[in-house]
């Protein structure tokens, strides 16, 4: 009898855990070279957070260069369009990729952030929820795409759990 109630609770933990968090992404991802020039290319905001974007630059560009990227152009902030009143991100990404380009990277990286915010509630846990994609600039393709979701734990930091999302992201990509 307790090795069935401690199989439930466990099972019951799993599940609680197991819906904290989504992470979907491309089936098969290439193997990227990262010796290679790489671009790290806006991360667009689709949350009513204020520079939700670039703090999620911030992040990818951080945790590009610790698992090994070394060679990583980060796009000239003329190029950001960061704002709730004329969200141009279509055009933003556009002049992103042909700078990328003309930079010489191999690999880009761009995304979106949906979510990146505290909860409204007694807890106000986190929540982020981002998309990434790396582009092979030579053929123009998307080599690997991925999304992922994530909320904390109410004293958790929005920032870690962002670090969070972005790191399995990153891992899925095999970056």
């Amino acid at each position: 009898m307790r090795r069935a109630v401690s199989a439930t609770a466990i099972l019951l933990l799993a599940t609680l855990f197991g819906a904290c968090s989504v992470l979907d992404h491309s089936a098969a991802a290439p193997r990227f070279d990262k010796s290679a020039k790489w671009a790290l290319l806006p991360i667009v905001n689709h949350t009513e957070t204020a520079q939700a974007g670039l703090r999620a630059e911030a992040v990818t560009e951080a945790l590009l260069r610790a698992r090994g990227v070394a060679d990583l152009a980060v796009y000239p902030p003329a190029l950001n369009k960061d704002t709730l009143f004329e969200p141009a991100e279509r055009k933003v990404q556009d002049e992103a990729l042909q700078w990328a380009r003309g930079s010489g990277a191999r690999y880009a990286v761009y995304g979106a952030v949906d979510e990146w915010r505290y909860k409204v509630g007694i807890d106000g846990e986190p929540a982020v929820g981002i998309t990434l994609h790396v582009v092979d600039l030579a053929s123009g393709a998307v080599a690997w795409s991925g999304a992922s979701a994530k909320t904390g734990w109410s004293r958790e930091a929005l920032s870690a759990v962002a670090q969070k999302v972005i790191r399995d992201l990153l891992a899925g990509a095999q970056i």
